[in-house]
């Protein structure tokens, strides 16, 4: 791995919190991802299961968690098995984890072989009246393909149908909305690369660039500084590709007078970073492309100002629009009397939620309808998007709501009209 090594403290601290979630009898097991097949005898880059990575720190395939607190056998109350290390992989994919080094990482001193899982767990399963697993509960996942802890899951089942199964992936995602100190380490680490790379980008673009130059760019500022790469798919959106919510192509010229819209983070030990700017080609705005910008960046602020721990995401995006709707009558996109008969008249040009949740996933998991609890970390990301005229402008911080504090994560970047004008010139 690329970053540096993880104080464990953050993983046992993690398991100790979900432990204290579970019923009495009751043994939890989650695995790691699969490796998925990409052709021939290839592979797509692994991930790492958030759930697994969040209790363990493992970030490695063939990876099981064993959690089973009032387990008889008190070395099966935390243990994990792990893929075997041996001479023939060192040589050919580099050295997994020896035991003393998943020690070192995870806190767990109870270290087994993933091929020795099926018969060394049996006993112990039999000891508990529940089993606990992990599911993508994520309320917009849409998939035909099958994932590892669907897969075990399943066997599970099969080997054991009398047992009680039980969901935990609401009590994790209840965990993990909630960041601890160390969890904030990470994502500044990932939000001070992602910054290294807004302001390469902003040096180099001019009219007659390509977009995925711009792409070339950002990534080679996060290799550089220990990023495994994009959080996620990078939108570099010049002109009216701008208002393609999702455009990442990434393969026009940028010409001069086009506003750049890029939606981009880095990853840092499976944290990210979620940014979002719009850069005139030319170094300058022009006055309407200003307009809709400090539009947007009043939107941005309202909305900041508000969220708060307590709302709900449903509730407090409402608030955004109705003030979203004023800006838009103040652009001369919609008049009053639209706003009046059509309420939701502002989804024209406004069509994308305000935030969402942020950590080991990009859209990180939560709750859409309960409170937002203390501690969490939000993005800020409030849009107008005009085809008519090929302008697109987005604007998105990353928030971390602390008691009364709300932080501001990506305070010092370039965000208003004049700071990025400065920056560029």
């Amino acid at each position: 791995m690329k970053y540096q090594k993880i104080n464990s403290e953050l993983f046992v601290n993690n398991r100790k919190r979900l432990a204290e979630k579970l019923d009495s009898g009751t043994i939890a097991i989650i695995s790691s991802n699969h490796e998925v097949p990409r052709n021939g005898d290839a592979f797509f880059s692994f991930r790492q299961n958030s759930d697994l990575y969040y209790l363990t720190g493992i970030d490695q395939e063939d990876t099981i968690l064993v959690l089973f607190p009032d387990c008889p056998n008190p070395m099966f109350r935390e243990a994990v098995f792990v893929k075997e290390t041996n001479e023939q992989i060192a040589i050919w994919d580099g050295e997994r984890l020896n035991p003393q080094q998943v020690y070192e990482t995870s806190g767990i001193s109870s270290v087994f072989w993933h091929h020795e899982f099926w018969k060394t767990i049996h006993a112990i399963i039999l000891m508990a009246e529940n089993i606990a697993v992990s599911l993508n509960e994520n309320d917009r996942f849409v998939s035909r393909v099958n994932y590892s802890n669907l897969d075990l899951t399943h066997e599970l089942k099969n080997r054991y149908p009398a047992h009680n199964f039980k969901r935990i992936a609401g009590a994790l995602s209840r965990l993990r909305m909630q960041k601890s100190e160390l969890e904030i380490d990470l994502l500044k680490e990932a939000i001070s690369i992602t910054k290294k790379g807004l302001l390469r980008a902003m040096k180099f673009i001019q009219p007659g660039v390509m977009e995925y130059e711009i792409e070339a760019e950002l990534i080679y500022e996060f290799v550089r500084n220990r990023s495994k790469g994009f959080a996620f798919d990078p939108i570099i959106a010049s002109g009216s590709s701008a208002c393609v919510l999702h455009y990442i192509e990434n393969n026009k010229p940028v010409k001069d007078g086009d506003l750049i819209l890029m939606d981009f983070g880095a990853e840092y030990a499976n944290y990210n970073a979620d940014l979002t700017r719009c850069i005139p080609a030319s170094g300058k705005f022009s006055k309407r492309q200003a307009e809709v910008y400090n539009a947007v960046l009043s939107v941005h602020d309202y909305a900041k100002g508000i969220v708060t721990p307590g709302a709900t995401i449903p509730d407090y995006h409402a608030q955004v629009c109705a003030y979203m709707s004023e800006k838009l009558v103040e652009l001369g996109l919609l008049t009053s009397q639209e706003i009046k008969e059509n309420p939701k008249a502002f989804l024209k040009y406004y069509m994308h939620g305000t935030s969402h949740h942020l950590g080991l996933d990009v859209h990180d998991v939560m709750h859409r309808f309960e409170p937002i609890p203390d501690f969490s970390v939000l993005t800020i990301e409030p849009g107008i998007y005009i085809p008519e005229e090929g302008i697109g402008v987005r604007i998105e911080n990353d928030i971390w709501l602390n008691g009364d504090q709300k932080i501001d994560l990506m305070e010092g970047f370039p965000i208003t009209v004049e700071e990025i004008e400065s920056a560029m010139n």
